[in-house]
């Protein structure tokens, strides 16, 4: 392990054990000042930010930009203070900390035995949502998670992902997809963060008018097993409790090959993002190059 690797796995560690012992607002003090700190440092990761508000909020000027990054810094932030303090939440603060429009989207679907695919730009905190589901639904749902480096640092992600209820599977490996067919064929939930394709053999979709590409997976889940796909974003406002929106389902074309059918949906569900990242572009947790104009072929995203 490399002095890089170990020194990201202490601090880790050290988030995860002294983070959530401290009094909620003390944590918030301390996420907004961590946030600010980096926001003034403007590093490649604030550029990156900016950059990419840029698209999600055309004719933005300089000034503009720099107001959207620093709320984009504290909203991400506020996700890691929250993530780091959420083994500690009590089931009672889960359950009171997400409220989520047209819920009955996702559980009039698990009612009726229909598996179901929730696919998630990185907006706000899918963990807190995901917590929400586990505790407040009483419903175990799968996901897959990037293999991280080092690997005790990915092994910190699962043990604390499957500390909140959820099924955590590698992203690579190749027997991830095979999983998750068979959860949702059983009536299961799927919950995919889907905004950003890792392969670099994703589908290219249009997005705020340029070319990106997205993860397949979630229109070819619900192409092969009959579960409903059903896009969900997420925002912070004021208050303590994040807000949601679990939008109509995408429905699987009648007609077309399936590169065709997985084409047009994976389009359907990067529109959906599209309407929750322009209405709260600062929760839109994106530092890193999305777009394929900004990547480099030999590289593929980073």
């Amino acid at each position: 392990m490399s002095t890089a690797d170990r020194l990201s796995d202490a601090l880790y560690g050290l988030g995860w054990s002294t983070v959530k012992k401290l009094p909620e607002p003390a944590a918030v003090r301390l996420g907004r000042t961590i946030a600010d700190l980096a926001w003034k440092r403007r590093g490649k990761g604030v550029q990156r930010l900016e950059a990419n508000y840029a698209r999600v909020v055309p004719g933005a000027g300089p000034e503009r930009l720099a107001e959207l990054s620093r709320a984009g810094m504290r909203s991400y932030l506020r996700y890691w203070m929250e993530s780091f303090r959420l083994p500690a939440w009590s089931a009672e603060r889960v359950r009171t900390g997400f409220d989520a429009k047209d819920i009955h989207r996702l559980t009039d679907a698990l009612a009726s035995g229909q598996g179901v695919v929730l696919a998630l730009p990185h907006l706000a905190n899918w963990d807190l949502a995901g917590a929400w589901v586990t505790t407040k639904l009483h419903t175990p749902f799968t996901t897959v998670a990037e293999r991280l480096k080092p690997e005790t640092l990915y092994d910190r992600f699962v043990a604390y992902r499957e500390g909140l209820g959820m099924e955590v599977l590698p992203h690579s490996g190749g027997s991830a997809f095979g999983t998750l067919a068979r959860r949702l064929r059983d009536g299961g939930l799927v919950c995919l963060v889907a905004d950003r394709d890792l392969s670099a053999s994703g589908v290219e979709v249009d997005f705020f008018g340029e070319r990106a590409r997205m993860p397949a997976g979630p229109a070819l889940l619900a192409q092969q097993t009959g579960a409903l796909l059903l896009p969900v974003t997420l925002w912070y406002d004021d208050s303590p409790v994040m807000k949601g929106q679990v939008h109509p389902p995408i429905e699987v074309p009648e007609s077309g090959t399936r590169a065709e059918k997985t084409s047009v949906m994976t389009q359907a569900l990067a529109d959906a993002f599209a309407t929750g990242i322009a209405d709260h572009p600062e929760d839109w947790h994106m530092l890193q190059r999305l777009w394929l104009s900004d990547l480099d072929p030999a590289k593929g995203p980073s």
